[in-house]
């Protein structure tokens, strides 16, 4: 049984395996047949390393040994991606461990389905971004997935991600990449393994020989960064004169879908998107059919129960197709819109009414202050009704209360683009002084150069970061 796993596994990588994926196959087969309660792994590998190979490889060769898997990620477009290098469909770990369900009051409330899986492997990519804290939907994500996944019959675990990567907002680590919180708190039997060796392939691309010298830096509390652009030809020094013409050639060869500009904040972000919209886009509008869009609040309220989207997730892409109505209420600016999902392909687009101020807000979403005038307009318009439980089943269902906030999905933050990857991307150093060069941001840039997958563009970058 073991020679004939290790030689299916390897018969699915497309190279001759390195020492750490040969060590990844034994212990993983080891962790596969052998008998542990709460079975967990956990491959951590950064970029260049066969990670994606090695999980690919995996999910087409339990099949021959009659091993169901299920295959997870924390983001829609996570989860295109695991689908697209894996050939088995992947799905948000929302969707699939989540039921939503209404309230009395009308509003939606995220309940833990049950698991009914038997003898099944999930395997979840992309774990860095997992938080141990309660999350948008108000539960703790980890917990959550953990208690759904060993409810089922013989159940197993599997994480995968790179510890290099940003961890998740507010946190200092990522806890599903972390064996101390797993096992004391979690009560998991682990096993792991460590992809470290980079593949010979590897070095040919310029893309992820500057991504592993960055991420060997990251460890230091004050990182060396240089980049080396001789030998390569998918990574480029861009300045502000030439990026109108670097982003339209990318929209025009491989689509605005396949570009993206990577920023460190928001307000930055911002700025891009209202130049890309003006000067490339050619937009003047606050809104237009062809924008598109980012999600960054969830919204359970324009999305039947039933979907296979199950909701709309803050971090989801859209393109809008059309738009109707458009209303000043409350203060704020409301359009109905149709919008079509990106990493959701095969559904219909969605009709829904979308909150503009928004777009143009410095922060990641709606300020609360903000957040709370919308909903105290809104329950004005219920004072009527003779209930306190009438009026919240009101304002909970009310569309303009429920209106998608929304920003231009042109350039985004690092922690809005993890988990995507894109063909082209952009970053932007932004303002930087020599004491702001520390752990925190190697590990920013890592994320953000590691976000493309066939040409890098260093934006602005200061001349000491490269090698003469």
């Amino acid at each position: 049984m073991s020679a004939d796993f290790l030689h299916t596994f390897y018969s699915h990588l497309p190279d001759e395996p390195t020492k750490d994926q040969r060590d990844l196959a034994e212990r993983m087969q080891r962790f596969l047949f052998g008998n542990y309660e709460r079975a967990s792994f956990i491959v951590r590998g950064y970029a260049g390393t066969g990670k994606t190979t090695s999980v690919a490889a995996l999910v087409k060769t339990l099949p021959a040994f009659k091993i169901k898997s299920v295959l997870l990620a924390p983001t829609g477009r996570a989860a295109k991606v695991m689908s697209s290098f894996s050939s088995k469909m992947a799905f948000t770990i929302h969707k699939k461990i989540y039921q939503s369900q209404k309230n009395s009051d009308g509003s939606i409330r995220m309940k833990l389905g049950n698991n009914r899986h038997k003898n099944t492997i999930f395997i979840v990519d992309e774990a860095s971004m997992i938080s141990g804290d309660r999350s948008g939907v108000g539960r703790n994500l980890l917990e959550d997935l953990i208690d759904y996944v060993f409810q089922g019959k013989n159940c197993r675990l599997v994480f995968i991600g790179d510890i290099a990567q940003l961890p998740p907002v507010g946190s200092d680590l990522s806890p599903a990449l972390d064996p101390k919180p797993l096992k004391n708190f979690y009560h998991l039997q682990l096993k792991g393994v460590e992809l470290k060796q980079v593949l010979r392939q590897a070095h040919e691309s310029g893309i992820l020989f500057n991504a592993s010298r960055l991420r060997e830096q990251i460890q230091h509390e004050y990182p060396k960064i240089k980049f080396y652009l001789d030998g390569f030809n998918d990574i480029h020094r861009i300045n502000g004169e030439e990026l109108e013409d670097v982003l339209e050639q990318c929209y025009r060869y491989k689509g605005v879908d396949e570009s993206m500009v990577v920023c460190r904040s928001n307000k930055r972000a911002n700025l891009f998107n209202q130049q890309i919209r003006v000067r490339i886009k050619g937009l003047d509008e606050r809104l237009a059919s062809g924008d598109y869009v980012m999600v960054v609040k969830n919204n359970y309220h324009w999305i039947e129960a039933d979907s296979p989207i199950g909701f709309i997730a803050n971090g989801d892409i859209g393109e809008v197709l059309s738009i109707g109505n458009w209303e000043e209420r409350y203060g704020f600016t409301f359009v109905d819109v149709q919008l079509r999902l990106l990493d959701y392909p095969q559904q219909p687009p969605l009709q829904l009414k979308v909150m503009l101020d928004v777009l143009e807000v410095d922060g990641p979403s709606l300020p609360a202050e903000l957040q709370q005038h919308l909903f105290d307009s809104v329950a004005e318009e219920y004072q009527d009704l003779s209930t306190k439980r009438e009026r919240m089943e009101a304002i909970k269902t009310d569309p303009y209360f429920n209106a998608l906030q929304i920003k231009f999905a042109y350039a985004v933050t690092a922690h809005k683009s993890q988990g995507g990857q894109w063909k082209n991307v952009i970053v932007d150093q932004g303002y930087l002084t020599e004491e702001m060069i520390d752990q925190q941001y190697a590990r920013w840039l890592y994320t953000a150069i590691s976000r493309a997958s066939e040409q890098l563009y260093l934006l602005n970058f200061s001349e000491h970061f490269f090698s003469p």
